[in-house]
C-alpha cells in the first residue's frame, strides 16, 4: 500500500513488541494500547502479533495494490473508504486501488489499523516496532512519510467481523481515567503524606507526553529521611538515586513531575519509580489526551497479574469476536 497522507505521527508496530533486550538499551517498544492493537488484527484474521499501524490524533491516507481486509480499533478515528465512511472495530473489504483515509481522533488518543497479512518490514532484534528515537524497526525506523511504499504480507482477511462491545475498552465520557497503579519499586522514598496525596489527587495529562512518557501535572511530592540522608552518588534532589533499570510502566519522579513510562520510555536513569502501572492497565495512558484526568488506584502485585490475565484472555476469546456477515 501506499502512503498518500502520513497522518501526524503514524508508526509502524507489533505485539508485544522487542521482548527481552532491555539490556542491551533498547525499550520494548510496540502499541501504547495493546489491547485494541490485539483485537484490530484478530478482526483481519492475523495473528494477534502481527505489524500494524499506530496512527496518533490524525490518521493517514493509504491506496492499496490489492484486495485486503482492514480494520480500525482503539481512538475514535473516522475512516472512509473512496470517501465512503467505515465502521470502526469491524473488519471491512478493500479493493485494489481503493483509498482508506483517516481522519482526527474525537475521542482517545492513538487507532490501530490492521490489515490482513500484516505489514512486512524487516524484524530488528525479534520485533517490527518501529523506535523512533534510536531509528530501528518499523519502516526505515521513524513514523511515514507521504510517497512511502509499505509491503504487505499474505492473507486475504475475512471481512464482515465485528468486535464485540465487552471486548472493546471503554473510554471515560468525563475524561477522568482511573488507573490501577502498584506500589514500588521506590515506595519507600515517599513519605505517608506523599502517599496519601498521591492516590487522593487529580493529575492532568500534560501536552508534552509521548510514546516515551505521559508526563503528569499535579501537586509536589514529599520524601522519607532517606531521600536526604543518602549518599553523594545518588545525588542532591530528593528524587536523585544512582542510576538503576526502570521498568514498563513505571512512574518515574523527575524532580517534582510523574512520567508514565511509555514502551518508548527509558530503560534506566537515576530518578526514583514509587509507583508502577501495571501492563494490563497501560491501554489507558496510551489512549489519554493532554488536559486528561488521571485518578490512581493502589493495586497489589497479584490484583494487577490477575488483571493482566483476565485481559489477555478477553483479547484471545472466541466470543470477543462477532460474524456480522457484511464487509
Amino acid at each position: 500500500m501506499k502512503v498518500l497522507k502520513p497522518g501526524l505521527e503514524t508508526t509502524v508496530q507489533d505485539y508485544p513488541g522487542r521482548v527481552g533486550v532491555v539490556s542491551t538499551g533498547y525499550p520494548i517498544s510496540g502499541p501504547m494500547d495493546g489491547w485494541s492493537f490485539r483485537i484490530a488484527n484478530r478482526l483481519v484474521g492475523n495473528d494477534a502479533s502481527a505489524a500494524g499501524l499506530e496512527c496518533q490524533f490524525i490518521g493517514p491516507s493509504l491506496r492499496f495494490h490489492d484486495d485486503r481486509a482492514v480494520a480500525v480499533c482503539g481512538a475514535e478515528m473516522p475512516a472512509a473508504l473512496d470517501g465512503v465512511p467505515v465502521e470502526g472495530w469491524t473488519s471491512v473489504a478493500v479493493r485494489a486501488g481503493q483509498t482508506l483515509a483517516l481522519g482526527s481522533a474525537t475521542r482517545g488518543a492513538r487507532a490501530y489499523l490492521a490489515v490482513s497479512g500484516g505489514i512486512d518490514v524487516p524484524p530488528f532484534l525479534g520485533s517490527r516496532a518501529t523506535y523512533r528515537l534510536g531509528q530501528i524497526g518499523g519502516a526505515e525506523g521513524t513514523a511515514l512519510s507521504a510517497g512511502q511504499r509499505l509491503h504487505l504480507g499474505e492473507g486475504a482477511g475475512t471481512p464482515g467481523r465485528r468486535a464485540a462491545a465487552h471486548a472493546r475498552p471503554r473510554f471515560p465520557e468525563d475524561r477522568v481515567w482511573s488507573v490501577e497503579a502498584v506500589p514500588g519499586p521506590r515506595e519507600d522514598w515517599i513519605d505517608q503524606a506523599g502517599h496519601a496525596r498521591f492516590l487522593t489527587s487529580d493529575w492532568r495529562v500534560s501536552a508534552h507526553s509521548n510514546r516515551v512518557g505521559v508526563r503528569l501535572e499535579g501537586p509536589e511530592w514529599t520524601f522519607t529521611r532517606r531521600a536526604y540522608d543518602k549518599s553523594p552518588e545518588n545525588g542532591t534532589h530528593p528524587s536523585n538515586i544512582i542510576e538503576h533499570g526502570y521498568g514498563l510502566g513505571s512512574i518515574n519522579l523527575c524532580g517534582q513531575t510523574p512520567i508514565v513510562l511509555g514502551p518508548d520510555g527509558l530503560t534506566l536513569g537515576g530518578f526514583i519509580n514509587p509507583y508502577t502501572v501495571p501492563t494490563g492497565s497501560l491501554w489507558k495512558p496510551g489512549q489519554a489526551r493532554p488536559g486528561d484526568i488521571f485518578r490512581f488506584r493502589a493495586v497489589t502485585v497479584r490484583e494487577a497479574q490477575e488483571a493482566r490475565a483476565a485481559l489477555d484472555a478477553l483479547c484471545a476469546a472466541a466470543d470477543a469476536i462477532e460474524e456480522s456477515g457484511a464487509g
